[in-house]
């Protein structure tokens, strides 16, 4: 199981390990916190093209969907 700390998860990196569309390498572009600093809203974007996703953060913490840093 990856180590995801909500804290820290801005301007992370993160590789992909089923690629689509050729977006393998991604970035944690924003991040939403409500008033007991929970993740309300996560966003990632693939390096390559710039798409950005809505996502789950804690589906991060899954190796066999996500890596930490780009590999």
């Amino acid at each position: 199981m990856n180590k995801v700390n909500p804290k820290v998860l801005l301007q992370s990196k993160w590789t992909k390990l089923s690629i689509e569309n050729r977006e393998k390498h991604f970035v944690i572009t924003q991040v939403e916190f409500d008033e007991q600093k929970n993740v309300i809203e996560c966003l990632i974007t693939a390096v390559i093209n710039n798409n950005e996703y809505a996502i789950n953060w804690r589906d991060l913490k899954e190796p066999k969907l996500w890596r930490f840093g780009w590999q």
